[in-house]
């Protein structure tokens, strides 16, 4: 059960939704600043109020008359609110005038009424330099008493109160708990003890006026939240259209639709950079699958005609063991006829199974023992084998000497035997001929191998370096090629850093270019 409520409050707390989740977030945010404004506008506005009364009750005090407040002083003190005649002159213990006495109530013998008018909740005190605290709450009739600070304090305040209006007040909480504002000022004539004027208010009529500002905020501010969440909900929604249109896209994405791609250009900067990126993820991802069908199909077909290549040679042999078997053994010339044509397929099998092992080993992490060479020194020590494999047909050689570079030597002269064996097999024995040349290019090495034979038509060039490919497969087998020659080629010059290209036309003969990386003299 306990656990229950707790998944519950766990979505409560956290919706699934974005939506739902932006929604909250955004009113969470709304309400913690409304509530920061409201904390801050109660101390601001209780501080500016406050401020604002200590300026209108000093402005108040210093608009009574000074003896007046002595007259009052000096009639508490010599006992005159008990009897006495009203209107007759009284001095001060120092012996100057300090005014007519004054009856009970604060009334002059003439019946004008008491010149103090204060509201209410204001009280008057005077505290003396003596320690004397005299509060004035019958003359200015005040609903309660004066508070009063300790003694330390109100001498701390002679000291630095001047007669000067600062707007500076200070919050005095009385005996019965209530709080009161109070501002001072300095009443101390020369010769005489320092006295110190009080005049207070319950700040209680105020707090009111606070509060009545806080509650009409607090209103408004709930106001503003219900309509910020009817109006952000539609905003939200038109806001999330795109990020939905992109849910629905992702939805029907599969492996066999690759293609697919997000929309973009939605007007979202943010959305449209996420889609861009999900389409670049998708641009390789069907890169890497159609690579892989490719390689699945590669392998596939690769199997497929090392079985077929493997299969020839091994069934002439099986053949030729049989009419062995059968009594051809006891024949010398059927003997030896069959023992050569084993071997000759034999010597097939065993240069298949090398070529397949070398395209095996330059598809991994090909080991080549390259140093420094003369290219053109390499090709000069093989032509005279060009030259014999070349036969009847005219050969040409255009090298340029000294391009040094960092080569294996073995496969460079693979490389080459490679390409001039193609071209003699494709072009007349008798009127056959072969180009071959080396030129320095851009910082590369460029070596050319040009015939006039038949050529391959355009639509066998894009395949002629894959594996098994024949463009003329009964002219191949002819010569026993397995149709890995040019793909052995393409893979040597390629772990050299270089690269190769074809170009032909049938009829026309045929030019294979190797461009190979050298070394600076």
């Amino acid at each position: 059960m306990i656990s229950r409520i707790s998944r519950l409050i766990h979505r409560l707390a956290a919706p699934r939704s974005l939506r739902k989740q932006l929604l909250a977030i955004s009113i969470l945010i709304l309400s913690g600043l409304l509530l920061l404004i409201g904390v801050l506008q109660y101390f601001l506005m209780r501080d500016f109020i406050y401020s604002n009364r200590a300026e209108s009750m000093e402005t108040q005090i210093r608009s009574v008359p000074r003896e007046l407040f002595f007259n009052f002083l000096n009639y508490t003190s010599d006992g005159l609110l008990n009897g006495g005649f009203a209107g007759e002159e009284i001095t001060s213990p120092n012996g100057k005038n300090v005014g007519p006495k004054l009856p009970s109530g604060g009334l002059r013998s003439d019946g004008n009424r008491r010149p103090l008018l204060l509201d209410a909740h204001t009280t008057i005190a005077i505290y003396s330099s003596d320690g004397t605290f005299r509060d004035f709450q019958q003359e200015t009739l005040s609903d309660s008493t004066a508070p009063r600070l300790s003694d330390a304090e109100y001498k701390d305040l002679l000291l630095h109160i001047t007669e000067r209006a600062t707007g500076n007040y200070k919050l005095i909480t009385a005996e019965d708990g209530s709080e009161h504002l109070a501002v001072f000022m300095s009443l101390g004539r020369p010769g005489d003890a320092k006295l110190l004027l009080q005049m207070s208010m319950d700040t209680g009529p105020l707090s009111d006026v606070i509060m009545q500002q806080l509650l009409i905020f607090a209103a408004l501010s709930l106001v503003a939240l219900l309509a910020g969440l009817f109006m952000y909900l539609p905003a939200l929604r038109k806001t999330l259209i795109p990020l939905s249109n992109m849910g629905e896209t992702a939805h029907i994405i599969d492996a066999g639709n690759l293609d697919v791609r997000f929309p973009v250009e939605q007007g979202q900067n943010e959305i449209d950079k996420l889609a861009l990126s999900f389409n670049s993820m998708l641009e390789r991802l069907e890169i890497s699958f159609h690579n892989e069908r490719e390689a699945k199909e590669q392998m596939r077909r690769f199997a497929a005609d090392a079985s077929h290549e493997l299969r020839t040679p091994l069934t002439s042999i099986h053949g030729f063991l049989e009419v062995l078997l059968r009594g051809a053994a006891d024949n010398k010339e059927q003997l030896y006829n069959s023992l050569h044509s084993m071997h000759g397929e034999s010597k097939r099998i065993n240069k298949l199974v090398e070529d397949l092992l070398l395209l095996a080993r330059m598809d991994g992490a090909p080991q080549l023992q390259v140093m420094d060479l003369l290219l053109g020194e390499v090709i000069s020590e093989m032509q005279p084998h060009l030259l014999v494999l070349a036969g009847n047909r005219e050969v040409t050689f255009d090298i340029s000497y000294g391009i040094r570079g960092r080569y294996d030597p073995d496969k460079i002269k693979q490389v080459i035997l490679n390409l001039f064996h193609n071209a003699v097999q494709h072009t007349d024995p008798e009127k056959g001929t072969i180009d071959m040349a080396m030129h320095y290019r851009n910082a590369h090495v460029e070596v050319t191998i040009r015939d006039n034979g038949s050529g391959i038509s355009a639509e066998h060039l894009p395949h002629i370096f894959d594996r098994f490919y024949r463009s003329d497969s009964s002219r191949t087998r002819k010569y026993g090629g397995s149709g890995l020659g040019l793909s052995i080629t393409k893979s040597i010059v390629e772990a050299h850093g270089g690269e190769i290209k074809v170009s032909s036309e049938p009829g026309a003969g045929t030019s294979f270019t190797i461009t190979l990386p050298c070394l600076k003299d």
